[in-house]
């Protein structure tokens, strides 16, 4: 189904969450028990849901005795392979309350740029979904190299909404919205809607986040909602305190319309 807006959300069959690593490590780790409930609540009303979680290497850079993200390939490797196991553990912690059963998918650029692990994905995807499980996606960084890599987990959780057919992408971080320049900068501004096709000339889009262990920032969230909105799903980018309201269709952060009419491919979009 086409979403029109916010109100709409409540009625949306498939919805993909993506959250940041800041959102849910480190200081923050305390946010995931809020967004497991947020996510059980659509669950509960029969929306299918899937949950795009960035975070393995922020989760087991403590266990690494790391203060900071390593930059070399094979130490992130090692991070997430420990991190990602604790990382799905803490979320289906969380789940239990509910009933709920987190099925864990890990993916690398490949798998959705070649079309028969494309089509593997999408049919286990499929599969997990119609079993009442709740996916939690992430890049498989234990073998992602850099050559090959989505770069952020925007452009993934954008490439799995389309991948499912989802009717909303939800891009949760540490800032409330999109605004017209920097929001910690004078006279930056909330953009309340981005019609289809906007190309947001003007606006200052920041290319990192405030947190210093993920990837992404503004200007990875536009490009994945414009993938997202290409393929038929409208967007929400918000802060991750507000994901409850933010599914129950209050007016908050950022919409982009979605396509007039949903286009999907064989194929996965490119990653350039």
């Amino acid at each position: 189904m086409t979403l029109r807006g916010r109100a709409d959300i409540p009625s949306a069959q498939r919805i993909v969450v993506k959250v940041g690593s800041s959102s849910i490590s480190g200081e923050n780790a305390g946010q995931i028990a809020p967004l497991v409930e947020a996510l059980a609540s659509a669950h509960e009303r029969g929306t299918e849901v899937v949950l795009v979680s960035s975070g393995a290497i922020a989760t087991g850079m403590p266990y690494l005795k790391l203060d900071e993200r390593p930059t070399d390939l094979a130490t992130q490797q090692a991070a997430a392979s420990v991190g990602q196991n604790l990382l799905v553990v803490r979320y289906q912690d969380a789940l239990d309350r509910f009933g709920i059963i987190a099925g864990q998918v890990l993916l690398t650029a490949g798998d959705l740029e070649n079309s028969t692990p494309r089509s593997n994905a999408q049919r286990a995807m499929d599969r997990l979904l119609a079993l009442r499980i709740l996916p939690i996606v992430n890049e498989n960084d234990t073998v992602a190299t850099h050559e090959i890599r989505f770069g952020d987990n925007d452009r993934l959780a954008a490439l799995v909404a389309e991948l499912i057919g989802a009717d909303l992408l939800v891009l949760l971080s540490d800032v409330d919205a999109l605004y017209t320049k920097p929001p910690h900068l004078d006279g930056a501004e909330r953009i309340e809607h981005v019609p289809f096709g906007d190309d947001l000339a003007g606006i200052e889009i920041g290319s990192i986040g405030r947190a210093g262990v993920g990837t992404g920032g503004a200007e990875t969230k536009v490009s994945a909602a414009r993938i997202a909105a290409g393929s038929g799903a409208a967007v929400l980018i918000t802060a991750t305190p507000l994901v409850a309201e933010a599914l129950a269709g209050a007016h908050v952060g950022t919409w982009f319309d979605a396509a007039p009419e949903r286009h999907t491919t064989d194929e996965a979009a490119p990653l350039t």
